[in-house]
């Protein structure tokens, strides 16, 4: 076999065409040997190395021949066509010797698709073939810049044709994982060389000199290179093409491919710029492709180390993702869910709402997405599954899930010597189900996630609800004050048993003559705050106090007596543990404020606590720690949050009532000084007292704004405050201190509290950064410190991009053209901190500049298609660019270039924006600041100004300049006919506005 191989590569060949030996048996062809696979493929291709150092032309013409006859042709390539026709009309002659023997190019009759078991085994002898060859000339003739270039200009000619074996074959071919093999061989080599290069450090007897073993090394660094030239060639040339193809196989290729190539070579190939196929191509309307994708990034979320690369992946995907879990498909929902649980390991990367949709598919009626849902739930134990649990067997076991008889029988049942007890896991287990079947029943629709929404009941559903309601509420308006005394020590049980009396019917307790056990429930309740001061179990007792205080039943007398009662002695006890704290602190003085203290701010929550003058006590405990530097930042936390309800309840009251006008001066006298406090606050050591301290600022910033008179309410008047220009700064200068900061890196991997604590200080910052945000789209904050927000948004765009985006789309309905001179300066901003850090002599080509100039194009992309709607607004952001390029001269003299002047290719990304008579009117404008020598200068340094003119010179009515720049005029004229209005009015609209955005440029 082996000779007649080597008879193919040498004499028999007529024309440089293969041809059978003369036995007529044996295969003589490549084609024909890796069809039958009967030889092992290292011994074939050691025989085409042989061929191919001895006549180069000829072999290649084998292994051309070798991938037309793969595709099915008929048709050869003869050497006369090899060497004088270019590979477009070699591949036109193929398709037209295709066409003969296939009537259609789109045939599904070829090699790799063909049935029966040898075509089966085909597509595995093809791809075992091209891997075992690039192997093998990986050290030698891969690197002749022949070969390699032959072969990819071949496989991308055939990948574009219209014949289907064509591009299917090649696609297969080219995107075959040997490439990679060769590049990470290569990286193998490098780490050997490393390793040698220590060993010689150590031991000065090596066998070979250091000088080559650099050489060796520096041979492997450009073997390197030459091998990512040839993925890059592959990748533009077949994958960015075929990843769309109308065969679903051939797309289902690409993705499959382009997985490995980045899990195997992450360095190179993973990044947003490879990923963004794998995302798109999740919408792939075929199952097969979408599959493809979904294992694809399987084998990547697999290594952790890898999540870094993959954050912005997920936050752009992970919807699409989580939707694909109800896949149409069985296989595609299950591969999802696998998908979602490795997902799970990146930190904040899944919503409590994403999990929520996952947790429901346990019940599915497939069983391996049921299966695939267990798993997702045993990843992630966080998630609450008993609601849902409740609704899956609430047709089918009603009376079991609505005997709370057992249930509560079971819970205050008093161990017995000899019988089993619950424990402890039991115990809150059952209290939790208990909870969840009282609120299915008393509110008759699903728990989150598993309903469209809220549905009309119908007439019997609705006397169902009613009395089960009844039903629950005559056992428990017993059973719960005996619960609540046996587990009142047991937070969790606490807070979750507190839940119930918000589903009962509170008239059964005077319509049965049940008061007795109202009283029992507020001694139970009242020894619950006194014992406890974790903040759930205060809020559900604040909650239940507020619920039975309803003025809609007449218990609300009785329940509002037991309350103040409560409060009055707290409020006794904050009294006098402050007096002594502000005059001795010790430690029980500080517990005993703190504990009292937190009690107190949770009733105030949703209770109005004004007459017990809350805000005195809690403003002298924060002057004090402003004063004197010591205060406990807890104590001062819960104080600054007490004072803010105290500020809220006092605006509730004037609101709804008839303020006099010593109402209004009181309250804007407390909101003065506790804007004051805060504001000091800024500037303390403590973290959380500082971040509490500018979110109440904000949010009172927000309340007691212009929009408070709104509505009629012009008597409020004297309530709006407005920040003056140092508390805006300080305001600005917060956030740029707290949310801008980079995660600290030096924390190790793995660790999941230290995980937990970052995704909770990046919930944190973002609330700080929201909180701010919001004051500047209302108009609270002048708009431009948001420049100072906005230049961050490239850099922070994985953590804060969402905020940063919704905050420009709003205030560029608010004034577009403040919003546009925001945008400028904030590009501004970021130039002038460039100039100082590099000077005057700006590298363009250096990466920083290149950030600034894709924020400029970022920027651009914000202002829509409509250019007339944006028209001014775009002609004011080029003028203040302008004006900024020329604003400084250059210290050396006039024939030098402005300091500036750089900045005008950044200003470059905004003129597509303008439309064509603005381009003109622009152009004046810019060429009032340049001298005649100026618009001759060519050097490098003026590149930038060449540059923008000829951004503005593209698509005008006089071209003055050479301008290359057809696809951009293309695009231009395109956008311009969507929306082109009526022309009469178009030709008005043009005028007025042209004319208008003429004087705006004059200077």
């Amino acid at each position: 076999m082996d000779k007649a191989v080597g008879v193919a590569r040498g004499r028999g060949k007529a024309n440089g065409v293969a041809q059978h030996n003369g036995d007529g048996g044996d295969p003589v062809t490549l084609f024909e040997v890796v069809k039958l696979g009967k030889s092992a493929m290292q011994s074939v291709v050691d025989e085409w190395i042989e061929s191919y150092k001895q006549d180069r032309d000829l072999a290649l013409l084998d292994l051309i021949n070798f991938f037309i006859q793969c595709s099915g042709c008929k048709g050869t390539v003869r050497i006369e066509m090899f060497r004088n026709m270019q590979n477009a009309e070699i591949i036109r002659k193929m398709t037209e010797d295709y066409s003969m023997f296939f009537h259609q190019q789109d045939s599904g009759d070829y090699p790799l698709t063909m049935p029966g078991p040898m075509w089966k085994k085909f597509r595995y002898n093809f791809c075992e073939f091209i891997s075992v060859l690039i192997r093998q000339c990986q050290y030698s003739i891969i690197y002749d810049e022949y070969m390699m270039d032959t072969v990819i200009s071949l496989l991308t000619g055939l990948s574009d044709s219209q014949v289907r074996a064509f591009r299917h074959t090649s696609t297969l071919a080219g995107n075959e994982t040997s490439f990679m093999t060769t590049a990470l061989l290569n990286l193998s080599g490098r780490k050997c060389c490393y390793h040698y290069l220590s060993c010689c450090t150590i031991d000065l007897k090596c066998c070979l000199p250091v000088t080559c073993v650099f050489h060796f090394f520096t041979q492997l660094q450009e073997n390197q290179d030459e091998i990512e030239n040839m993925m890059n060639s592959i990748f533009k040339g077949i994958f960015v093409h075929r990843y769309r193809d109308a065969i679903a196989e051939i797309r289902a290729i690409c993705i499959e491919e382009i997985g490995v190539w980045m899990k195997m070579y992450s360095d190179a190939f993973l990044n947003d710029s490879y990923l963004k196929y794998v995302g798109w191509t999740l919408h792939d309307r075929q199952g097969e492709v979408r599959l493809k994708c979904l294992k694809a990034l399987q084998n990547l979320y697999t290594n952790r180390e890898l999540f870094p690369k993959l954050e912005l992946f997920t936050n752009r995907f992970k919807d699409r993702i989580v939707s694909m879990t109800l896949d149409k498909e069985y296989d595609v929902a299950v591969e999802a869910i696998r998908l979602v649980t490795l997902i799970l390991g990146s930190e904040d990367a899944l919503s409590n709402e994403d999990c929520e949709n996952v947790y429901h598919l346990v019940y599915s009626a497939h069983r391996p997405v049921a299966v695939a849902a267990g798993e997702f739930l045993h990843r992630n134990p966080n998630g609450n599954l008993i609601p849902y649990l409740v609704d899956s067997l609430w047709e089918s076991s009603q009376e079991l899930l609505k005997d709370w008889e057992c249930m509560a029988e079971l819970l205050l049942e008093e161990p017995v010597q000899g019988e089993e007890v619950l424990s402890d896991r039991q115990e809150s287990a059952l209290i939790e189900l208990m909870v969840c079947t009282i609120r299915q029943a008393a509110e008759a629709h699903p728990p989150v996630g598993r309903g469209t929404g809220k549905r009309v009941l119908t007439a019997k559903e609705r006397k169902t609800q009613i009395d089960d309601k009844n039903k629950l509420t005559e056992h428990f308006i017993m059973a719960l004050p005996m619960l609540l005394s046996k587990y009142q020590a047991d937070s969790e049980k606490v807070a979750n048993l507190l839940q119930i009396p918000q589903f009962f019917d509170l008239d059964v307790y005077s319509a049965g003559r049940m008061e007795k056990h109202l009283d029992a429930l507020l001694k139970q309740i009242r020894l619950v705050v006194e014992k406890h001061i974790e903040m759930d179990v205060l809020e559900a007792c604040s909650k239940t106090y507020s619920i039975l205080c309803s003025e809609e039943y007449t218990i609300m007398n009785r329940v509002d007596i037991a309350r103040s009662q409560l409060i009055d002695e707290m409020t006794d006890r904050f009294t006098h543990s402050v007096e002594e704290l502000l005059q001795e602190a010790d430690d029980d003085d500080i517990y005993n404020v703190l504990s009292t203290l937190k009690r107190l701010t949770a009733f105030h929550n949703a209770h109005d606590l004004t007459r017990w003058d809350l805000f005195g006590n809690c403003y002298r405990l924060l002057k004090a720690g402003i004063e004197q530097g010591s205060m406990p930042e807890q104590i001062a936390v819960q104080a600054l949050q007490c004072s803010h309800y105290s500020i809220l309840w006092q605006l509730v009251k004037i609101t709804e009532g008839a303020p006099s006008k010593d109402d209004l001066v009181a309250l804007r006298r407390v909101v003065k000084s506790f804007l004051a406090v805060c504001q000091q606050c800024l500037s303390n050591v403590n973290t959380p007292v500082k971040e509490q301290a500018f979110m109440l600022l904000c949010d009172l910033l927000m309340i007691f704004s212009h929009q408070l008179v709104s509505g009629g309410r012009e008597g409020l008047q004297p309530l709006v405050f407005n920040p003056d220009s140092t508390l805006q700064n300080e305001l600005l200068n917060f956030v740029l201190d707290h949310v801008f900061i980079d995660q600290d890196d030096e924390s190790q991997k793995g660790d999941e509290e230290d995980e937990a604590n970052k995704i909770e200080a990046l919930h944190k910052r973002r609330n700080l950064l929201a909180a701010f945000c919001k004051l500047i789209i209302y108009d609270i904050v002048d708009m431009p410190a948001a420049a100072d927000i906005f230049k961050h948004y490239m850099k922070y765009y994985n953590d804060y991009g969402d905020i940063i985006k919704e905050t420009l789309s709003k205030t560029r309905q608010t004034d577009k053209i403040q919003c546009a001179k925001t945008l400028i300066l904030s590009l501004q901003q970021l130039f002038n901190e460039l100039l100082q850090d590099q000077g005057p002599n700006l590298d363009r080509t250096s990466s920083h500049v290149s950030g600034i100039k894709e924020l400029a194009r970022r920027f651009a992309l914000t202002f829509g298609l409509d250019q007339i709607k944006t028209r001014e607004a775009v002609a004011t952001l080029h003028k203040d660019g302008i004006e900024f390029a020329f604003k400084y001269q250059n210290p050396r003299g006039p024939e030098f270039p402005p300091i500036n002047l750089a900045f005008l290719e950044v200003l470059s990304e905004f003129s597509s924006k303008l439309i064509r008579q603005d381009k003109k009117t622009v152009h004046s404008y810019l060429e009032k600041f340049m001298s005649e020598s100026m618009s001759e200068r060519r050097e490098d340094v003026w590149l930038p100004l060449i540059s923008y003119r000829n951004s503005l010179l593209t698509g005008g009515d006089e071209d003055h300049m050479s301008v290359t720049s057809g696809s951009s005029s293309k695009t231009g004229s395109v956008r311009s006919k969507k929306g082109r209005p009526p022309i009469h009015k178009k030709r008005i609209e043009g005028e007025e506005t042209g004319k208008h955005t003429q004087i705006r440029l004059r200077s």
